[in-house]
């Protein structure tokens, strides 16, 4: 089956961005959203991106105008239906994400691959609540997923050949990203290993060893990374780095995955990055480092 149109459920920061690529990439996509205060605050924040890359030249407005024309905003669950593809983008919440999948599965024809973007929890589970395990596959990508070529495409314990070729095809040939193939194991390749170092920095700072800034700039300087481990959180959201790490020292059972209490702290204060304008930096409105 030809993937003509896409729908995304839930356009938070990463819901936002996977469907404004999907729409520069030709997709119709489909987006939905719990309510009608937070679906117009992101279409708004996509048209405020496409805005900026206008500001940089990488777009022009007739460009702009055909991707804000390609996304189309639905009421319900059920007009997923029409949709080859469906991508929940939803917090990561075990149960919220189970609920939006058995009810998903009672519209979409069984040839209709449901995905999820999960980057921790158990696609098996997720897919134990539909009828139709076999076409419940991950698809994870990276934030920014404009900028990112990376997708983890998450085989759960019974997703079928059949759904991960299709898949595949759509990673590659369709939005022309690379994919790599994962087994369903907690945090994947990619969060599992960005975490722990995020986590191992924070523990630097702890004992006192440097800076923030200095630590940053050793991996920048030294190592070649875009971001530092502390820069790179504030753009993931600590939330979302504490619950990550919180699911998979639950999951494992080590203690490498214990989350450092400043991480905790910080969470608790509500500096949560650049989603706040506060973390372990500061930024403006439009997420660039003050």
């Amino acid at each position: 089956m030809t993937v003509r149109k896409v729908g995304v459920v839930g356009i938070g920061t990463m819901g936002q961005g996977i469907a404004e690529m999907l729409a520069y990439k030709g997709l119709e996509v489909l987006v939905i959203e719990e309510s009608s205060e937070k679906m117009a605050h992101a279409i708004e924040m996509i048209e405020h991106s496409l805005d900026k890359q206008i500001e940089k030249w990488a777009l022009t407005q007739a460009e702009k105008k055909l991707v804000l024309n390609r996304i189309h905003t639905a009421d319900k669950l059920s007009d997923m239906a029409q949709c080859e593809l469906v991508i929940e983008t939803i917090t990561e919440d075990l149960n919220n994400k189970i609920k939006v999948f058995e009810e998903i599965d009672q519209y979409c024809s069984p040839d209709v691959i449901l995905a999820s973007n999960t980057s921790t929890l158990s696609l098996t589970e997720l897919a134990s609540a539909t009828k139709y395990p076999e076409r419940v596959i991950g698809l994870h990508f990276i934030h920014p997923v404009s900028k990112i070529d990376l997708v983890e495409i998450v085989r759960g314990l019974k997703t079928s050949e059949d759904t991960f070729n299709r898949t595949k095809h759509f990673v590659e040939e369709i939005i022309q990203k690379k994919g790599i193939m994962v087994f369903e194991s907690p945090g994947f390749v990619t969060s599992r290993l960005i975490c722990l170092h995020i986590n191992e920095a924070l523990h630097v700072l702890e004992e006192g060893v440097a800076t923030a800034d200095d630590i940053d700039r050793a991996m920048r300087v030294g190592y070649s990374f875009q971001y530092g481990p502390f820069e790179m959180a504030d753009r993931f959201g600590l939330d979302s780095v504490l619950a990550a790490l919180e699911i998979m020292f639950r999951e494992y059972g080590e203690l490498k995955y214990r989350p450092s209490i400043v991480l905790k702290k910080m969470v608790r204060a509500g500096h949560l990055g650049v989603k706040t304008g506060v973390g372990f930096f500061k930024y403006d409105k439009d997420g660039d480092r003050l």
